[in-house]
């Protein structure tokens, strides 16, 4: 069973930047392809973004485009989100999850089987 924990969260004022880092183990990254989700208090949980296994393909929802960027280094078995330019309305529960290879229907979070714990991410004005 892999076993995804994230870290890189923080309080960063608006405009600054985080690193998210979600380090898998208990099998190899090549396996999986990995989404970054996000829920905000009262809200649903959402699709930030995806990184293919099978092809390295990376998706991102429009509001962050240009702003967040997923990669992932199969080596150090860790998926990293750098967020730029943060929002306050990005202020939320940064969550990583896998899914076998692809990032077939990667918003929906009942494509993915395996979860992180979260790391809170908040932007002050």
């Amino acid at each position: 069973q892999v076993q995804l924990v994230e870290s890189g969260g923080g309080l960063v004022q608006s405009g600054g930047s985080l690193r998210l880092s979600c380090a898998v183990s208990g099998s190899t990254l090549d396996f999986y392809a990995i989404a970054w989700f996000r829920q905000a208090p009262g809200r649903e949980r959402e699709g930030v973004s995806c990184v293919s296994s099978a092809d390295n393909s990376t998706y991102v929802r429009d509001s962050v485009k240009g702003r967040f960027t997923i990669s992932r280094d199969n080596a150090k078995n860790t998926v990293y989100l750098q967020l730029n330019s943060l929002k306050t309305e990005d202020t939320a529960v940064y969550y990583c999850a896998a899914a076998y290879y692809y990032c077939s229907t990667w918003w929906d979070p009942d494509d993915f089987h395996s979860w992180g714990r979260g790391t809170q991410v908040t932007v002050s004005p």
